[in-house]
């Protein structure tokens, strides 16, 4: 039991000698690397040579992209390499020791900064220790939430790639005191974004010159390419837009005695205007491009304005007062003719007509309109006095007007069965050979009645000829619209949104996907 608690206290002394052993080495050897150390000197044995700076960043995360104060948001790791010949010691003089780390305000670093950020503080970085090892190589990687400065570009939204450079370089020293060279950029740890797909993360070293100085100023521009996920917009706005504008075509499928046509459009017309105002909001207010969707939008309000319009001609056609006037000869030539031969269209009652006219041209070929000839020969007999004076006139004036009347009646009502010549007999047998004046005066107003009857009964057929006439130009007019707005509307839905550069592959890698 005494061996085993010696071996033990053995065992945790030696283990308190080697942490007390290392812990006096890097104590000595901080105290020897900070002895005459001067942050403010750049570390090279020759002040004429330029210390070479390796740079690079780990992109995380795109974390936000704002249109409309077009600024870029972004989770980055830099990554800073150098050489330092003041921070070098030999191993084997300090066992253990092989890397020490140091505050970034205590040795010297390099003042890389982002050109073009739009923080507050302009510097974002996280300020953390510089890791140095024995051969006095640095590695200084600061993480930080980078906000920069990105013309977006919104003339292809929903389907726009945005190019959003980042340019980091010192910001003192000139490329003959300070070398910056480029390393990739590692986007192995990239967590990814709702809105945007990472494609690419190219990198470029650039060398500028400046009035002030003869020396160029050496910078590294990363440029992260990315392209906007089209599934959010497409369902909430271009569906919508397309199935609005869909709804605008069923104006002129819906009839015009309903008196919802004009509802109809206004309706459709408010909801695209309601979308716009959504769009708007998250749009930056720029004149350099209109939007796609913008495009897409303002031209389906043309188009359903354009249908408003047509609508009220459509209406004013149906509602025409037949008082008003007669068609135009080139209107009934456009569109009773030509547009509704195009459109395959027959007025209504146009195959009973020549069904029926089919029927009396294959029967005995012979057709009386009894209801014109009756009236005509009855007047006939009226003006030339034909009638024979009788001695019962008086007597049979009632029954004889009747007769008449009778006559008169079947003769506007068009019968084709109208026999005339028997009430001319029972005339000739009721009165007699005397003249009868005022049976002619009677016989006179009872014809002059009959007339007006007719008159009345072919006015009306004619007012309603007319009327059947707007009505199926405005039902040409009202078909014509719905074939030349549907065209319309979809070759402007594809030609407008096709014509973005990578619509084919967000809609395969979004909606397909």
């Amino acid at each position: 039991m005494d061996a085993r608690i010696f071996t033990l206290h053995i065992l945790t002394l030696c283990c308190l000698i080697h942490g007390s052993l290392q812990g006096v080495h890097q104590r000595r050897l901080y105290k020897e690397l900070m002895r005459n150390y001067n942050p403010l000197e750049r570390p090279v044995h020759n002040d004429s040579h330029s210390l070479t700076v390796h740079f690079s960043f780990s992109l995380l995360q795109i974390m936000d992209v704002d249109e409309k104060n077009q600024v870029l948001t972004t989770n980055i790791w830099l990554q800073l390499y150098w050489t330092d010949v003041y921070l070098r010691w030999n191993v084997s003089d300090y066992p253990g020791v092989t890397n020490v780390r140091f505050p970034d305000n205590q040795i010297w670093r390099p003042d890389v900064l982002l050109y073009n950020s739009a923080d507050e503080r302009f510097d974002a970085s996280f300020h953390t220790n510089i890791l140095v090892n024995s051969s006095g190589y640095c590695q200084y990687l600061p993480p930080g939430i980078f906000k920069s400065t990105c013309y977006i570009d919104v003339r292809w939204f929903p389907f726009d790639v945005q190019r959003c450079d980042m340019k980091f370089g010192s910001w003192t020293y000139g490329g003959w005191s300070l070398d910056l060279q480029m390393i990739q950029a590692d986007v192995s740890g990239y967590i990814a974004n709702g809105e945007w797909d990472l494609v690419e993360v190219p990198g470029q070293r650039n060398e500028r010159f400046y009035d002030c100085c003869q020396e160029p100023y050496p910078d590294v521009t990363f440029t992260v390419v990315m392209r906007r996920r089209t599934l959010y917009y497409g369902l909430n706005l271009l569906v919508p837009c397309v199935l609005i504008s869909t709804l605008a075509l069923l104006v002129f499928l819906l009839p015009a005695d309903s008196g919802e046509k004009i509802s109809l459009g206004i309706t459709v017309l408010l909801s695209l205007t309601v979308f716009m105002l959504l769009v708007a909001e998250i749009m930056p207010a720029t004149s350099d491009s209109v939007p796609l969707i913008a495009q897409y939008f303002a031209t389906t309000m043309v188009i359903v304005g354009l249908s408003v319009i047509a609508t009220v001609l459509v209406l004013q056609y149906h509602h025409h007062d037949p008082d008003g006037g007669h068609m135009p000869h080139w209107t009934r030539v456009i569109l009773l003719n030509w547009c509704a031969w195009f459109l395959r269209m027959r007025r209504p009652g146009e195959a009973k007509v020549h069904l029926a006219c089919s029927h009396s041209s294959g029967g005995s070929g012979v057709e009386h309109d009894c209801g014109g000839d009756s009236l005509s020969s009855l007047e006939l007999s009226v003006s030339q006095g034909s009638l024979r004076h009788h001695p019962q006139a008086s007597a049979s004036t009632a029954a004889t007007n009747g007769n008449l009347l009778y006559v008169g009646l079947q003769a506007v009502n068009g019968l084709h069965q109208l026999v005339c010549p028997p009430l001319l007999e029972r005339r000739d047998a009721r009165v007699g050979g005397a003249g009868g004046p005022g049976l002619e005066a009677e016989l006179s107003q009872i014809l002059e009645e009959v007339r007006y009857i007719t008159r009345r009964f072919r006015g009306q057929d004619a007012e309603e000829a007319a009327c059947s006439e707007w009505k199926f130009a405005a039902a040409v007019v009202d078909r014509l619209c719905l074939v030349a707005f549907s065209l319309f509307t979809i070759l402007t839905t594809i030609g407008i949104l096709m014509s973005a550069p990578n619509f084919v592959d967000a809609i395969s890698k979004d909606f397909f996907s």
